[in-house]
This record gives structure tokens, sequence and C-alpha cells, in this order.
């Protein structure tokens, strides 16, 4: 440690590059990784707040809640319990004269089920009459406000909003629920139409009709429009990204050994052991790799407190933590070849040449 130290403080300069480097990975890794978060956190942040297991589908929906519709004859094969709850879902475009108009996914709720009644709103009440609505904040910071008298796509009938709600996104829309009774005309359904899904808090919830299948929540969210390809296309990207900083720190480490091939030579002359120097170029590798990260981190933080709240990101310190501690890891493989020369010099053919 003392001789990495000491090297790092006479070569500021040179070293001061590579934590240059480290810091602009690290903080491009954690900028893609609050990105992808916050993006798949608006996939599905409605259904997370719901805290269900499962959700029943109409068979030949492909597992999509747009695509289903459950019928009244369905649903009396469903034995519902305070577990369970309707959905009905239906996209659209939300209007307001003087307002910029919202593409957002309605959402019917029973007033007297858990998913209505536990609605944790910001401001404004839940749903207690019909033609009532609560919506997400994003609204509010596009100039809506409690009270308004909203409409939906060329519908004539007015809605109200009474409700504001954080974080209530699904398919990176906002949403707005509503009651499941103005369910059916705003989705121009004229049949005997209970919901789009049951969903339940109990994973085993099934129903003992031949036209309804039930899925567990994890396979619904992937089967989600584009969720699955958008998760993979950041880990890709991250993935990518880690094996570049890998490459980059080990050349960086590589050329400083090299540069430094006789100062090891006749160290090692004078009797220095070699796990001596072995243990100076791992603390350098770990220092230079924290330094960077330290910096990187700071710049987040800036990044995340100046971030609009248009900007769909999500700062989770745990994830952001674990892919430092990757990113450091990342350092101590980089460190492994300048390791192997520093193990096979020879004193007398380097000192000798």
């Amino acid at each position: 440690m003392f001789l990495s130290l000491k090297e790092i403080k006479k070569e500021k300069f040179r070293y001061g590059l590579i934590i240059g480097m480290i810091v602009l990975i690290g903080y491009l890794i954690f900028i893609l990784t609050s990105l992808a978060m916050g993006l798949a956190n608006q996939n599905t942040d409605a259904i997370n707040s719901w805290n269900i297991n499962s959700v029943a589908l109409n068979k030949d929906a492909n597992t999509s809640l747009t695509q289903s519709l459950i019928t009244n004859d369905n649903a009396k094969n469903a034995k519902l319990t305070k577990n369970e709850a309707y959905i009905g879902q239906a996209s659209v475009v939300v209007k307001k004269s003087g307002l910029t108009k919202e593409s957002a996914q309605f959402l019917g709720l029973k007033p007297n089920q858990f998913i209505a009644q536990n609605l944790k709103l910001s401001s404004g009440h839940k749903i207690q009459k019909t033609n009532q609505v609560v919506v997400d904040e994003q609204f509010k910071n596009d100039g809506y406000q409690l009270g308004d008298k909203i409409k939906f796509n060329s519908e004539s009938q007015n809605y109200t909003i009474v409700g504001f709600i954080k974080n209530a996104k699904l398919n990176i829309a906002p949403v707005v629920y509503g009651n499941i009774s103005n369910w059916k005309n705003i989705k121009n359904l004229n049949g005997p139409f209970a919901a789009s899904a049951i969903v339940s808090k109990n994973a085993k919830f099934s129903m003992k009709d031949d036209q309804v299948k039930t899925y567990s929540i994890s396979t619904f969210i992937s089967k989600l429009p584009g969720y699955s390809a958008q998760n993979s296309t950041f880990t890709f990207m991250i993935a990518f990204l880690m094996i570049i900083s890998l490459i980059v720190i080990a050349v960086f480490l590589y050329i400083l050994t090299i540069q430094k091939i006789q100062n090891y030579a006749v160290l090692r002359a004078q009797g220095i052991p070699a796990k001596t120097l072995v243990n100076a170029t791992i603390s350098q590798s770990v220092i230079l790799v924290v330094s960077g990260l330290f910096i990187a981190t700071i710049l987040t933080g800036i990044t995340a407190f100046a971030m609009p709240n248009a900007v769909p990101m999500s700062f989770n310190i745990p994830i952001l933590s674990a892919v430092g501690l990757g990113l450091i890891l990342t350092g101590l493989l980089g460190s492994l070849i300048p390791i192997k020369i520093i193990l096979n010099v020879d004193p007398v053919s380097v000192i000798g040449g």
C-alpha cells in the first residue's frame, strides 16, 4: 500500500488520467443502470403497487392485459375473496381544453375491492362516485389540477380528477384509475364483459374455466410489450461497459508495469519479495478504481439532484452499490496481467541487458 500510494503521489498526472477514465466509465455505467431501472419501473410501477402474485386473463389474449376480456360467465366461475380484484384496462387519450393531451392507461376498479381501497394518494381523495378518477402525478406536472374536468378519446362524458398518486405508470404511460362501470363505455364494449383481468394476492389463484388462464406475476410482467427486450438491451450495454473497463484498466496497468520493469528488477535484486510488489500492484489497482468510483458517485448524486422528473431514472442505492462492487472486482481482474509480469521478472536479464 505504501509503495502504491507513494508512486501515485509522484506521478499525479499519469494516474490522474487513469482515474479520469475510470470516472467516465463508472459514471456512464451508473447513469445507464439508473436509466434502465427507471424505464423498467415505468413499465411496472402500477402493478408493483398492487402487491399481487397472479393474474387471470383470457387464454387467447397472449398474456396481454390489453387484449384480454373476462366475460360475466367467466367471472361466475371465479370464487373471489378479499384478495382478488377486477381490473378493466383501456388505452385512452386524456383531453382538457388549454392543456396538453396525455396518452394514458385507464384502469377501471371496483371501489370495494383491495386495489381501490389501498391506493396511496399524494393529494385529493379516493374514487367515491362514478365519473371520478385518480391520476398519476405526471398530469399534475403537466398542469392538471384537482377538480379538473377531463375527457377520454372522442367521448363527450366528463370525468373529474379527485386525486393524484405517485409512481402510477403502466407500459411507460401514466395511469388513470376510475370506476369499472365507466370502463365499458371507454372501451366501447357492448357485450356481457366483467373486466380485462382478475388479479390476486394469492399465487395459487385459479379459475375453473377453460377460457381463462392464470399467470404468475413474473410471467405477466415479462410479457409486457417491450419489457424484456428493453431490459436485455440495457443489461448487454452495461455488461459490455464492464468488459471495456476491464480492458482499459488492464492495458493501463500493463503499460505502467512495462515502464517500471527495471525498477521492479532492482527491487527484486535488493531482496524485496515478489509478494510485496504484487500487493503494491493490487492495492494500486484498488485505489485507482475506488477513487474513480468515488468521483463517479458524486457526479451521479449531482445528476440525480438535477435530473428533471420527466426523465425516467431510478437511483437505487443497493443496485448501484452492487454495480460499483462489480467495477472494483473488474479492476482486480485487470491487475492480473501486470502481476504475471512482476512474478516472471528476472533481475539479472533486465539489469544486465
